[in-house]
């Protein structure tokens, strides 16, 4: 009985431990602290035990359970939100895909109509020349067709009633969603762009039509009208508007408005003239509840009012484009987007045309753009992601849309904005532009703190050229990682100073520059990452007396975008502007930078030079030869426009001196791009830099007899199969020598070693190539561990000629760790046995 009464009591406690009923008051309770700290330790809960006077009868273990069941309850509710919304994507991602496969089946319909019926007329045409050889009898066959089928003739609208506007309105909403659903155009999806949950959407670009169009589909998590709003607003999303004004709004009858539109864009280049649009823009709901915001320009043959002109512009003409913005089901709104635009394409240089008949460029600068900065925007707000720091994200957006902003106006350099060119040097590759009117640049990304703490005006040195065979997004991210390669120092010095009252004296551009090194800070990047914000730290050294006023550090604020190699169509830029060390949200910006945009490719052989000045048509490296490989291995043209312009401030009675530095500084930026140029594109699409390209510097071959023969002199083994005095054979078995070989340059006046020589093995283990290399150092390279076994090792280098380094990581330039089983470390000598420089060998290395 004894037992049977302790069995039951054991049972009850059991039973009261397992099962909890708590009040509502500890509920309340727990939750407060559940919400302070999700996982608190033991000392804490039991602290809340004796805090809580109304938890004082539950165990610890209990309020333990009740954490852990908490947390579980929290995470299956964020997992069931996550699969809601998911799902709620891919119905609504299904439902636009069951459309679009609708519409390609009209498609396909269509053309199989068309097909059979330009087969029957082939065939009746057949018929008539063989019954009647006359030309006469198929002319007026002709003309008979035509009397019975009529050109349509619209009814003239008159162009000052509101009824007439309503009438090119409805008209525009028409072809408008016959282009957006419809099969009005012949849409090809672009590579690379698949549909999903996650994607940016289902992307297609024109195909034999009347000037370039573009089309997106795609999903967002706002509402119709908050995505209609943000797309109105152009500025703030298409990078090339310069300004939109909305000159007349008549109302319609049907709740929607009529909007005239003027809107001014900026050149891509500088050797185009800049366009602008005279529009009408039609907003109204349809029945099934969608919104429209469709647009088309007014000419003379659409009938309409006549726009404001301007002799900067070019008129450019907007067919039926526009958005249809459809409510989806549990909120969000699917997005079509269409962009038709006539850009005049016969008034620009024949080289430049592609930039204005490409649908490709289209897309990605203003119909993928539009879709993408909602996304951005749109999980901004449901706070899907979050930025570091104390930056608001439209803050930051603000950021990058000044120093786009800047730097276009400084391509395009505008008389209304105050800027006029100043005459040249009598060689036309570079153009200086020069503007003292601050009241000008009112209203853009300037202000008239510029002109109060800058000086008296800006000066805008600008260039443009051709490059063959670059990748776009390649060379940008060269040019954001070595920096030193391309900028010099002293002209980083003299912008920085401009933020202060008193700048700093006018530098001389040297060719070296001086010794420094950047820093690059993450601050942003949009959800794609196809574009980031960052601060770049420009840390500098002095060496000498007359260098101590730039051995502080300096900041640029950077926007580097289009460094993806598989965009299509993509801009790649890389734009930064000086800023101080506060970097307040309200900072002027004086940008400079890069711009790069690829042209479609061309199938008409190799060109015979890589760079080529657009301005002066000068052909620039041709006496460098192209391997002989890449010629035979290309088979079209990779031709991109590059554009480069560099601002500095001045005060009026150094506007001359300045202009003069600034003009050097771009000619010498633009010989180190075409060096970049030529070390890049070989290496990129032709796999190697092949011996060839070294084959006619007896530098080269006379170092690698250096180290072949300074190794056999150490070690008595020959570091090669053939002979050292065998020339181009040794060097080309120098160069494909399966370990990585470098030579390394001790200068007393660095703090570190510098690399000066590697072969195809070395560049490649350190992730870069011959014109880099040479801002790689040494201790940047290794490893605490190889550093310190190397400065031990380094006396015995010097006295016997040669130590052997044992397996170790290294890092590349791009810090990826590269592991190697052993490494050999010896001393170059001359033909007079005089030390020239160590080299070293990495043995059988590879990426960890």
């Amino acid at each position: 009985m004894a037992l049977v009464m302790h069995k039951e009591c054991s049972s009850k406690q059991m039973d009261a431990s397992k099962y909890v009923r708590y009040t509502p008051e500890q509920v309340e309770a727990l939750e407060r602290v559940y919400n302070e700290c999700p996982k608190p330790s033991s000392l804490r809960r039991q602290q809340l035990i004796r805090e809580c006077p109304i938890l004082c009868n539950i165990e610890p273990k209990q309020i333990k359970v009740w954490f852990q069941n908490r947390r579980c309850r929290e995470k299956q509710r964020k997992e069931s939100f996550r699969l809601q919304t998911v799902n709620r994507k891919l119905t609504a991602m299904n439902k636009l895909l069951m459309e679009e496969n609708d519409r390609l089946q009209k498609q396909v319909s269509q053309l199989v109509y068309e097909n059979g019926h330009m087969r029957q007329q082939l065939h009746s045409q057949a018929s008539t020349v063989t019954t009647d050889n006359s030309c006469e009898s198929v002319v007026m066959s002709g003309q008979h067709q035509q009397q019975h089928n009529p050109t349509p003739q619209h009814p003239e609208k008159d162009a000052s009633s509101p009824a007439g506007l309503l009438a090119i309105a409805a008209e525009a909403l028409t072809q408008f969603l016959a282009k957006a659903t419809g099969t009005a155009v012949d849409w090809v999806q672009m590579i690379g762009m698949k549909p999903g949950p996650d994607s940016i959407g289902i992307v297609a670009v024109s195909r034999n039509c009347s000037g370039v169009a573009a089309r997106v589909c795609g999903l967002v998590s706002l509402e119709p009208m908050k995505v209609a709003e943000i797309l109105k607003d152009r500025p703030s999303w298409f990078r090339d508007c310069r300004c939109l004004e909305v000159l007349n709004v008549v109302p319609t009858g049907n709740g929607g408005t009529i909007e005239l539109v003027y809107m001014q864009t900026y050149a891509p280049t500088t050797l185009a003239a800049a366009r602008d649009f005279w529009t009408l823009r039609y907003t109204t709901t349809l029945e099934d509840g969608s919104l429209v915001i469709c647009e088309r320009s007014l000419t003379t043959s659409t009938g309409g009012p006549s726009g404001p002109t301007s002799s900067n512009f070019v008129r450019a003409e907007v067919l039926p484009s526009g958005y249809l913005i459809r409510p989806c089901d549990g909120g969000g709104s699917i997005i079509h987007i269409v962009d038709h635009v006539d850009l005049d394409a016969w008034s620009v240089p024949e080289v430049l045309r592609p930039l204005y008949e490409s649908s490709k460029i289209l897309a990605q600068k203003m119909t993928v753009a539009a879709l993408r900065h909602i996304r951005q925007i749109a999980q901004e707000t449901s706070g899907e992601i979050q930025y570091g720091g104390s930056r608001q994200p439209a803050v930051l957006r603000t950021f990058s849309q000044k120093l786009c902003r800047g730097f276009n106006d400084a391509v395009s350099g505008f008389v209304d904005d105050g800027w006029s060119v100043l005459s040249s040097d009598g060689v036309e590759d570079v153009t200086i532009a020069v503007s003292s009117s601050p009241n000008k640049f009112l209203g853009s990304q300037y202000n008239a703190s510029i002109f109060s703490n800058f000086g008296r005006g800006v000066i805008c040195a600008k260039a443009s050229m051709l490059l063959q065979n670059v990748p776009p997004a390649v060379l940008v991210r060269f040019l954001r990682e070595h920096r030193s390669e391309w900028a010099d120092h002293g002209i980083d010095a003299y912008s920085a100073a401009s933020l202060k009252t008193s700048p700093y004296a006018i530098p001389c551009v040297r060719p070296g520059g001086f010794p420094s090194s950047h820093v690059i800070l993450p601050l942003a990047h949009t959800v794609e990452q196809e574009e980031f914000l960052e601060v770049v730290r420009l840390e500098g050294h002095a060496f000498a007396p007359e260098d101590i006023p730039l051995a502080h550090d300096m900041y640029l604020l950077q926007l580097c975008s289009g460094v993806d190699e598989n965009a299509v169509g993509a801009c790649a830029q890389l734009v930064f502007a000086p800023i101080d060390e506060s970097f307040a949200d309200d900072a002027p910006l004086l940008p400079s930078g890069f711009r790069i945009i690829q042209l479609d490719p061309k199938t008409d052989g190799p060109a015979p030079t890589r760079t080529l000045d657009l301005a002066s048509t000068l052909e620039v490296g041709s006496g460098a030869a192209r391997p002989t490989c890449e010629a035979d291995a290309s088979t079209y043209n990779l031709r991109s426009v590059l554009t480069i312009a560099f601002q500095f401030v001045f005060e009026n009675h150094l506007r001359d001196t300045v202009a003069i530095m600034a003009r050097q500084y771009v000619r010498s930026v633009v010989g180190s791009v075409q060096r970049v140029a030529m070390a890049i594109a070989p290496s990129r699409l032709s796999g190697h830099l092949g011996p060839k390209s070294l084959s006619g510097s007896p530098e080269a071959l006379t170092l690698a007899r250096w180290i072949c023969r300074s190794y056999r002199i150490c070690t008595g083994a020959e570091l090669l199969r053939v002979d050292c005095q065998a020339g181009d054979a040794a060097l080309k078995e120098f160069w494909h020598h399966s370990d990585a070989i470098m030579c390394c340059s001790v200068n007393t006046n660095a703090a570190s070693p510098v690399f000066t020589f590697a072969n195809q093995a070395g560049l490649d283990m350190l992730e870069t190539t011959l014109v880099a290399l040479q801002d790689i150092m040494l201790e940047k390279v290794l490893d605490e561990g190889g550093t310190k076994v190397l400065s031990s090792e380094f006396p015995k280098i010097m006295q016997q000629g040669i130590a052997y380094l044992p397996a170790g990581v290294c890092v590349s330039s791009m810090e990826r760790p590269v592991a190697y089983e052993q490494a050999v470390a010896w001393k170059v000598l001359n033909d007079d046995d005089s030390h020239h420089c160590l080299a070293f060998m990495f043995m059988n290395w590879s990426f960890v």
